[in-house]
């Protein structure tokens, strides 16, 4: 560990802004001259979320546009490419899938079986990875199982199980027991090289790699039921500052950062999101590995942002790359280190990264790795004979084509689920609630994001565990929280931050869809009703909120339903601290629908509400357009809703235009 001097000069440096420094870092061998060049290339995957084949499991059909069988295709051509290349992952690795849920949830697996994305991962060869924040979705135990580590925590066994043969890094999350990391915060990695020495020929050396890894800091409130008082969790720049010194004591010949964060130039605190800039910031790292945002870098996205070259991939000198989500993309990092004063040392201006997408144009994907499937045959069967386990009926089509736009048809069946449950249980648990009315708040989480096959469409007729998967994409559990009409509309209203604010005299076209992510659309019913001014700025936008027909009052009680995720103070919403929960169930919202239409048998409009809220009306000069999947005007007529699909854009969605002063 560092003497406290040390490590205020390291603080001190940072805020001086010695953006990507190198601390010195002496030759771990003297076997090679100075002058001598290696080429390196560090591969990265991120946010693979446990597709591991092309396939859509809710559609129940292959999807070539996403999944790691793809991607192991592009790290073997890579590794073909460039003659000497290191793999990473930067986490949110586990779990996203029925496949995932399946392992962990339905079946779980037993301590001596791999997880299957991992097997998936251990044939392609990987030389290290970090936890993303939905590694902890599963719960500290089976995080601790699958991946083999004794993490000294309340509720975790001592055992030896079967896990990945790469080594996981994480220097941010620590036992509350000991104060000690969960995982080891960092390791060296060494890899057999071939470098070109000074006279031009080619030389075999050995390279250490020093990697720490880091997660989001507020996991402690996404998953608190999972981890409250079991682990507590560290800033990225605290962690850094904390062991960057070990790492550095070993004399590594660079420093890889692998953090599942983006990148934000807010001012930083310890529990930023995303804190990548700051994070390449601190002295000694060399490389920077990102992921969270499920977006890519380098990337238009990160265009204009302060000491950051968006087009090569470099943030405050520091190489860097994000390498898509869903077994989309790999991020490749191209690295020129020569040998100077008996080390080596990375040439910035030689150095570059990309991402390289598994379909570079429309039709055009890479073959799947053959090797994959086999491996993951038993369980990917598994999982979707478990997911076609019949549990009703729906009398109409439940969609999320155009949830953005009024259409609740999905989202109301989640809502009257949600509201049965907790009546249910408050009535059991908590009888000094049983006046205060009860409301329902759920969110779309399929609205395109991930292409025009990314929508929840669940058809008439018989329903399966996997519409209920569709209805229901996240393992969350269902959570409860006491506020009232003050607390109500706050919560609508950073919703409605959804939208852009609509110009009404502009001429052209106006995009109605802003940057707040889909799942964090929330909705509600229950009796609450209300509209929405996308004219007026952020924050004025909810009016007419009323609870059965009468003004919504500042002070009314309201118990609303949600999940754990929300309830604990994801997505930043007003009022979300934790403080204010009053029920904390066992039971997955998933599981609360699943059991609510086995109740049912079939769901008709009679089981579920009509759509609590509309846009206020507001007439345009120009169009106000969106875009969704292409072909779907009719589901949008047969719910009167005023779209109509303005072009094809020939990849599977549509833009369409809503007329706001009929909606």
């Amino acid at each position: 560990m560092l003497k406290p001097l040390a490590l205020a000069a390291l603080s001190a440096a940072l805020l001086a802004g010695c953006a990507g420094a190198s601390a010195e870092k002496p030759a771990p061998s003297a076997g090679l001259k100075d002058g001598a060049t290696l080429d390196l290339a560090i591969l990265e995957t991120t946010d693979v979320h446990s597709n591991i084949l092309s396939y859509d499991y809710y559609k129940q059909k292959d999807d070539p546009t996403l999944g790691y069988e793809r991607v192991a295709t592009l790290i073997r051509q890579a590794r073909g490419e460039f003659p000497n290349t290191v793999l990473f992952d930067s986490g949110d690795t586990i779990q996203g899938t029925v496949l995932a849920d399946y392992q962990a949830l339905v079946k779980p697996l037993s301590c001596d079986s791999e997880l299957a994305i991992y097997k998936a991962m251990d044939d392609v060869g990987y030389d290290g990875g970090t936890a993303g924040n939905h590694e902890f979705n599963y719960g500290l135990p089976f995080l601790a199982q699958v991946t083999n580590t004794s993490m000294n925590v309340d509720g975790v066994a001592a055992r030896q199980c079967a896990g990945p043969k790469f080594p996981l890094v994480l220097s941010n999350v620590y036992s509350a027991r000991d104060g000690k990391p969960i995982f080891k915060p960092w390791t060296i990695v060494t890899k057999q090289v071939t470098a070109t020495g000074s006279d031009g020929k080619p030389v075999a050396a050995s390279l250490k790699i020093g990697i720490i890894g880091f997660t989001p800091p507020p996991i402690l409130d996404w998953d608190k039921r999972n981890l409250a008082g079991k682990v507590t969790v560290d800033g990225v720049v605290e962690a850094a500052n904390r062991y960057m010194p070990e790492v550095l004591a070993q004399k590594p010949d660079i420093v890889v950062a692998i953090l599942h964060g983006g990148l934000n130039t807010a001012p930083y605190t310890p529990q930023m999101e995303n804190g990548g800039w700051y994070l390449a910031g601190v002295p000694g790292i060399d490389a920077l590995l990102l992921g969270h945002s499920h977006t890519e870098f380098p990337g238009p996205r990160y265009a204009g942002m302060k000491d950051v070259d968006a087009k090569r991939g470099i943030v405050r000198g520091v190489p860097a790359v994000m390498g898509g989500f869903f077994g989309k993309d790999l991020g490749v990092i191209q690295m020129t280190l020569q040998r100077e004063n008996g080390r080596w040392v990375v040439q910035k201006d030689k150095s570059h990264s990309q991402v390289r997408p598994i379909c570079p144009k429309k039709n055009e994907c890479v073959a799947p790795d053959p090797s994959i499937a086999p491996i993951v045959r038993d369980a990917h069967e598994a999982a979707v004979a478990y997911v076609n386990t019949p549990i009703g009926a729906t009398d109409h089509a439940l969609t999320s084509y155009f949830a953005d736009e009024g259409n609740m048809s999905a989202l109301a069946v989640v809502n009257a689920a949600q509201i049965d449950y907790a009546r249910d249980e408050l009535a059991r648990s908590r009888p000094d609630l049983k006046d205060v009315p009860i409301l329902s708040s759920a969110s779309a989480f399929r609205t395109g994001f991930g292409g025009p096959e990314d929508f929840t469409d669940v058809p008439v007729g018989p329903m399966t565990i996997r519409n209920a998967a569709d209805l229901y994409f996240y393992p969350n559990t269902l959570a409860a929280v006491k506020t009232d009409g003050t607390g109500v509309k706050a919560w609508l209203e950073k919703a409605a931050t959804r939208f852009n604010r609509i110009d009404p005299a502009k001429d052209g076209e106006q995009q109605l869809i802003g940057k707040l992510p889909g799942y964090n659309f929330d909705q509600m019913q229950g009796g609450v009703t209300y509209t929405i001014d996308v004219s007026k700025p952020e924050g004025e936008r909810i009016g007419n909120l009323r609870y059965k027909g009468k003004p919504v009052k500042p002070s009314q009680p309201f118990v609303v339903v949600t999940n754990n995720y929300r309830a604990s103070g994801g997505g930043e919403f007003p009022g979300m601290s934790g403080d204010n929960i009053v029920l904390s169930a066992p039971d997955g919202n998933r599981e609360v629908v699943i059991h609510w239409v086995e109740a049912k048998k079939t769901i008709t409009n009679k089981d579920v509400e009509k759509r609590s809220w509309r846009f206020a009306p507001v007439r345009t000069k120009g169009p106000v357009t969106f875009t969704s999947a292409a072909g779907k005007a009719d589901i949008a007529a047969s719910l009167d809703l005023p779209i109509r699909q303005l072009r094809d854009n020939g990849d599977g969605t549509a833009v369409y235009a809503i007329d706001l002063s009929k909606h």
